[in-house]
């Protein structure tokens, strides 16, 4: 069974379709969308050897060419040369303002191959096929493209809604132990930031859905994509409410910095720890009970994934460092750190202005305990 999450945007409104074999259904999902029979898939190594044989097979069951290139896979590959290579990639195809792009992979990808469409030809469409949880439940709606810079993450890029969303969740089945559990992050990131039954939902199905159960894996992922298509839907360009999907990420995103974007600390893994950190600063600042940030490690510890800082291997920057890499965040505003706190679970909020030497004796404490 195949479910709809509509993200209403007016002429920009788009489905993300979520459920079984949609990769073997691709080219009739897709067709209605083209001007001409040809599609142009950007993808990498790994997610080609698993997944663009059969999305080849079903476009051509309806008539449509593939062209493809595959990148290295990693969140090293979500930078300048890569992403230079793959437009100039595109335009060597001769891709027009009227053909789709296909973004065919994981969150990396996603990123790159939509702010590559965006800038193409001032702009041409794209699909998102999502073969990872991170992707599904998170980077692949909204319309939020980009590359990572020197001086952080998701620094450059633009506003660039896909015309489809392809959530196949038969593809989770190829994914590694660690990647389902990093995607994770981002799916505990929606019951923890605005639905505390979502998280409860999530304590007693969560480790039967990352172990493998297709129908909770397809719950998980409906659930948190209709989470973000409403917030999407109210607050497109994060003039507000948006920023609330960022909890966890200001801490996660300097951690991969810290960490030089590779595999010693996965997205989602710098999520889950982001989230952790975030629930102990929201405690230490008075605004939710010790119990809370409590429960939330006790929840990530009985999903075996990565918790503190001292998961983390290999050196880390001392708490000043972290918090010189914090200061090139997105998020900040006129100089001042800008952090989704919460309430308590299931009641998140943007803090505007929340003092460093907060900030700092926690990730102190965090790596003191290292």
């Amino acid at each position: 069974m195949t479910a709809t999450v509509r993200v209403a945007l007016g002429p920009r409104s788009y489905d993300v379709r979520v459920g079984q074999g949609l990769l073997q259904r691709a080219g009739d999902e897709i067709a209605p969308l083209l001007a001409r029979p040809r599609v142009a898939v950007l993808t990498d190594t790994t997610v080609a050897e698993a997944h663009l044989p059969a999305f080849r097979a079903a476009c051509a069951a309806r008539g449509i060419a593939v062209s493809a290139l595959a990148l290295p896979p990693g969140e090293a590959t979500k930078g300048w040369p890569e992403f230079a290579r793959a437009v100039e990639w595109l335009l060597s195809e001769r891709i027009e303002r009227r053909d789709v792009v296909v973004a065919l992979g994981g969150g990396v990808i996603g990123d790159l191959a939509g702010f590559a469409a965006a800038v193409l030809r001032r702009g041409v469409r794209f699909v998102q096929c999502p073969t990872s949880l991170l992707a599904q439940v998170d980077s692949s709606v909204g319309g939020k493209t980009g590359i990572n810079a020197p001086q952080g993450k998701n620094l450059i890029g633009a506003f660039h809604q896909p015309s489809l969303v392809l959530a196949d969740i038969s593809a989770l089945d190829t994914l590694p132990p660690r990647q389902v559990r990093a995607g994770y992050g981002e799916v505990v990131k929606y019951g923890l930031l605005g639905d505390a039954a979502f998280f409860e939902w999530l304590e007693r199905h969560g480790p039967a859905m990352v172990d493998g159960d297709a129908d909770l894996r397809a719950e998980a992922v409906r659930r948190s994509v209709q989470m973000k298509a409403d917030i999407v839907a109210r607050d497109e360009t994060e003039a507000g409410e948006r920023a609330l999907l960022n909890l966890g990420h200001t801490f996660c995103h300097a951690l991969e910095a810290a960490t030089g974007y590779s595999d010693r600390l996965l997205h989602g893994e710098g999520v889950a720890v982001g989230c952790a950190l975030a629930f102990e600063l929201s405690a230490r600042l008075g605004l939710c009970a010790q119990e809370e940030p409590s429960r939330v490690r006790a929840h990530l510890r009985a999903m075996g994934m990565v918790t503190d800082l001292a998961d983390i291997p290999g050196d880390l920057p001392d708490a000043d460092a972290l918090l010189a890499l914090m200061a090139q965040d997105k998020k900040v505003v006129d100089g001042r750190l800008r952090f989704v706190l919460a309430r308590g679970i299931g009641a998140a909020f943007v803090a505007e202005d929340v003092p460093p030497e907060a900030v700092r004796a926690v990730l102190r404490d965090a790596l003191a305990g290292r």
